[in-house]
């Protein structure tokens, strides 16, 4: 069994702390606990860290008399009070936050950081129920204010599923792009070489924060902008399929140049795949691989084009 490391458990234990206040807040919503319910069930660690959570509400009572706030766990929610009073004291910290001036939208406008390990991969769900799938190596910052809900791409790629709300628009920022939808599905990632943006439903409209005066992209289902650092944007359509492999742990070339697929590969951790002859570099690759295997990969391209794959510490060496 993989055990949780601990900024896991602090990030699963802030996730907690601000869902027990949007809960006990008046404006609690069926879509709130629509949204919290979905995460609730996700993992098994969310209702250890909402365990925790109650427990710490219960044993400040003076901070919640002081904010108004009722004493009570949520209604019909399961939980157990077999846990010691020895909870983290990072906790109570939270909660005494979120109880604080203001009181429990704090939480709600602050920025919230997500962000995935090499090799991880994770799915958030927001307060509204929108959802954020966060690819390898990958971080988003998220702060929902009252009239829009902004989300910073700071690197790697997302896949965004957005609970409609014309009054109050989803905008995606990465890098100098705006990627900006009401009630849609896409992704978006971001890294040195540039930015791409793929529609799966929905419409987004795709602007450059530095070109004010440049009419925004719109994207139709289906179609793919690229972006690249130093070159002109284009829009294609891939099959959606290969768009949205990574989310079922693969990655899917069609006619790939090699040195791009190792590229994606090596994205994913494992042993890395290194082409040390740049004549195999435009080598045509095409197929769908495991992203946590590149041991299977490298042994694949070694088949079909009679090369070697020699193993160095954690690289392996594609040689003729």
């Amino acid at each position: 069994m993989v055990m949780p490391t601990p900024l896991f458990r602090a990030e699963v234990d802030a996730d907690a702390a601000a869902w027990l206040a949007r809960l006990q807040a008046e404006g609690r919503s069926e879509a709130t606990e629509s949204a919290f319910k979905a995460w609730l069930h996700a993992d098994l660690a969310h209702q250890e860290a909402f365990e925790r959570a109650t427990e710490i509400w219960a044993m400040i009572p003076g901070a919640m008399l002081c904010s108004g706030v009722s004493t009570q766990a949520p209604a019909s929610l399961p939980i157990r009070r077999t846990r010691g009073r020895a909870a983290g004291f990072a906790m109570a910290a939270s909660l005494l936050i979120v109880l604080g001036a203001g009181g429990g939208w704090w939480l709600l406008t602050r920025p919230i950081d997500y962000a995935t390990r090499v090799g991880e991969q994770k799915i958030a769900t927001l307060e509204d129920g929108s959802r954020i799938a966060l690819n390898t190596d990958s971080e988003v910052d998220v702060s929902y204010e009252k009239d829009v809900r902004r989300v910073t791409l700071e690197r790697g790629e997302a896949m965004f599923e957005v609970a409609p709300n014309p009054s109050r628009p989803f905008v995606v920022r990465a890098g100098d792009k705006l990627v900006k939808a009401i009630g849609t599905s896409f992704i978006v990632r971001r890294d040195a070489s540039g930015v791409i943006v793929t529609l799966i439903q929905g419409k987004v409209s795709v602007s450059d924060v530095t070109k004010a005066a440049v009419q925004p992209t719109l994207l139709a289902p289906g179609e793919r902008l690229t972006v690249p650092a130093s070159a002109p944007s284009v829009i294609d359509q891939p099959p959606i399929e290969a768009a949205t492999a990574w989310r079922r742990g693969q990655a899917v070339f069609n006619d790939t140049p090699l040195s791009s697929a190792v590229a994606e590969l090596n994205r994913y951790g494992g042993p890395r795949v290194t082409v040390d002859d740049p004549r195999l570099a435009g080598l045509r690759i095409s197929g769908v691989f495991a992203t946590n295997d590149t041991a299977e990969f490298a042994n694949a391209v070694a088949a079909l084009y009679r090369l070697r794959v020699q193993k160095a510490g954690r690289e392996l060496h594609l040689l003729r």
